[in-house]
């Protein structure tokens, strides 16, 4: 089967899951079927479009693996595939329609329009009936599609399977605007057509605009693409995915240092499965699995814990030191600085234990922060909730007596010390260890104790204990 499908969005702000989603479906079909994956840039709002957006788009799809083969940046025979370098073609395609009757000039008002469509409705007239009025000049107002009135549009979705739209639910839609530029309509339909996509696979939140983009196609001229249209994308709440559910655009997810194998994965899950219940797989696997009328009709779930839970079990199955160069860049940012080699040395000490409890890359950095600061900054709620507490100082007084003894200081000789330091104490670990936590590395949160100690080093630590005692009094 030819395919050759495309994605086309607007740089006017950080690239949305849903259609990091809806270009993942779209490479991983034309990948399955040796096809052809276009990216497109829908760019006619001149007003809000930005080349950082644009830069953004491309740069989170290079990073996910969705590479494309043909469009911005690569070129094709079909090209240009920025919609603001097609803007004669648009005029052309407009002038055509107008000629062949398919389209007419309006110069009427919004608000004169409105009532008449208040009052078609209010008489159970089809909505065309009082608008059709075509401007004389040709140069007046808007481009409007004409609609036949008694013409119902019918296709077979791919996904969903037959769907039927009456003509009464589809007016005189406007294809070009009095400031010369197209609608979305106009400019999607003439770029599918141009660029021989044999399928549109895009959202469900797209579907009305279907049948006028099949009355265009027709009217136009060309081979008419298959549509299928992919389920919405929900919070773990059913409502709508937005900010309030935490991030939602693959900037976000690239900062906090997800692996784009991982996010992969995770995306290709919402609306299609490769076998029943399983969830971990290669996009080698998926792109072998992949079919369209496996793809659910049903809304899909986004729960970023889910996410999280799948990315650090690509981060525990990556090898120690692979985790440790694609890290870094994550702990740099963090920290603020570059390491130098003796820093990265003790970093390296610190991997194993920092990759076993790490979700997300972002995460390494907070965790060993500890290591490379002379100045630690406490997290007062785990100050206060465990530093505060009675017994403490003898914790913290004990505990350098039996380090600053010790001559070698690795992780087995500061266990022992330490453990010493509870059967001395006669206390648990928890009681014991806490506080030593907080007074090493800051917070309650951190890498297992022993090793920090070890890494973090007799001089340094002994230091920061001596402080705490020194500010409880």
């Amino acid at each position: 089967m030819n395919v050759r499908v495309r994605i086309a969005p607007s740089p006017t702000g950080l690239v949305h899951v849903g259609n990091v989603r809806a270009a993942l479906f779209n490479w991983m079909f034309a990948r399955h079927h040796d096809g052809v994956f276009i990216l497109r840039i829908d760019d006619t709002d001149r007003e809000r479009s930005e080349q950082q957006y644009e830069d953004e788009i491309k740069e989170g799809f290079r990073w996910l693996g969705l590479d494309w083969d043909e469009g911005v940046d690569v070129g094709g025979e079909y090209g240009p595939y920025r919609q603001s370098d097609r803007m004669d073609r648009y005029r052309e395609v407009v002038e055509q329609l107008v000629e062949s009757g398919h389209a007419y000039y309006d110069d009427r008002s919004t608000e004169e329009l409105e009532s008449l469509r208040q009052k078609a409705q209010k008489e159970k007239l089809h909505p065309n009936f009082f608008i059709r009025r075509p401007a004389r000049a040709a140069t007046a107002g808007v481009v409007r599609f004409s609609v036949p009135q008694d013409a119902s549009v019918e296709f077979e979705d791919a996904i969903r399977g037959e769907v039927r739209f009456g003509s009464e639910v589809i007016d005189d839609f406007v294809i070009y605007r009095s400031n010369g530029t197209p609608t979305y309509h106009l400019a999607s339909t003439t770029d599918d057509l141009d660029h021989a996509i044999t399928h549109v696979i895009r959202g469900e939140d797209l579907l009305s605009s279907t049948p006028k983009h099949i009355l265009l196609s027709r009217a136009i001229g060309g081979a008419e693409p298959r549509y299928a249209h992919l389920p919405l994308i929900m919070g773990p709440d059913g409502k709508p995915l937005s900010k309030r559910h935490g991030p939602t655009s693959l900037k976000e997810f690239r900062d906090r240092g997800f692996l784009p194998e991982a996010f992969r994965n995770y995306l290709s899950l919402l609306g299609w499965s490769i076998d029943g219940d399983r969830t971990v797989f290669t996009t080698e696997e998926a792109v072998a699995a992949f079919d369209l009328s496996d793809v659910s009709k049903n809304p899909a779930v986004f729960d970023t814990a889910k996410l999280e839970w799948m990315n650090g079990e690509y981060i525990r199955a990556l090898p120690e030191s692979e985790f440790i160069e694609r890290v870094r860049p994550h702990v740099v940012s963090g920290l603020g600085r570059e390491l130098d080699s003796d820093e990265w040395a003790q970093f390296s000490e610190m991997a194993p234990v920092v990759q076993e409890r790490t979700k997300f890359f972002s995460d390494a950095g907070q965790q060993v922060g500890f290591l490379f600061t002379d100045e630690v900054i406490y997290d007062e709620p785990s100050w206060a909730k465990v530093m505060e507490k009675e017994g403490v100082s003898d914790v913290l007084r004990v505990s350098s007596e039996k380090l600053a003894v010790l001559d070698r200081f690795d992780h087995d000789s500061v266990e022992a010390a330490l453990r010493s330091m509870l059967e001395e104490l006669e206390i648990g670990a928890r009681k014991g260890l806490q506080p030593l936590r907080v007074a090493v590395t800051g917070s309650q949160v951190s890498p297992p104790l022993f090793e920090s100690i070890s890494v973090l080093g007799k001089d340094r630590t002994l230091n920061r204990l001596a402080y705490c005692v020194e500010r409880i009094g």
